[in-house]
């Protein structure tokens, strides 16, 4: 089995452990959301290692989480990414399941879709909640993983590291 099948068979079945762990929404349920900027800081692909001096990225995550009773909580974020070299705009699509470890502390797996790209995968990140004046503001380190295809056609992985800091409600 080659590392790209193996990784693929590691994600799918990781994902299909955290959906299994979901359960349907009740009426204790609470629905929130949150606003961000994510900046990837590093990113290695196919064989180069690119740095946020080397193409400046900016991305706005605007999110929906349902969050149950327990300490698992279904998120789906809407992604749009303004790279500057070449200039264009992306959509991802970030559904994801998120677990709480501790007090204001959260990990999480989402998968990643980016739209009109060859270009799917995950994003594992860890997660802490501030409170501001009141206000509910995190802190987030992302590593996003991308199997993504070149145009010549070849297959290739990305990872990266990325901060992410917003405001929830």
């Amino acid at each position: 089995m080659s590392s790209a099948s193996l990784t693929v068979s590691i994600s799918a079945l990781a994902f299909a452990l955290a959906a299994a762990s979901a359960t349907p929404a009740a009426a204790q349920d609470r629905v929130g959301g949150h606003f961000g900027v994510v900046i990837p800081l590093v990113t290695r692909a196919n064989g180069a290692t690119t740095t946020i001096s080397d193409d400046f990225v900016v991305g706005f995550p605007t999110g929906i989480t349902i969050h149950g009773s327990g300490r698992v909580s279904f998120d789906l974020e809407l992604v749009p990414v303004i790279q500057n070299e070449p200039q264009h705009v992306d959509l991802t699509v970030h559904p994801g399941v998120l677990v709480g470890l501790a007090d204001r502390l959260t990990g999480g797996l989402r998968m990643a879709f980016d739209v009109n790209r060859p270009s799917w995968g995950f994003t594992p990140l860890l997660n802490r909640g501030f409170s501001v004046n009141g206000m509910a503001v995190f802190g987030e380190l992302v590593v996003p993983i991308r199997f993504q295809i070149d145009p010549a056609g070849s297959n290739f992985t990305s990872v990266g590291l990325g901060i992410h800091a917003g405001v929830g409600f």
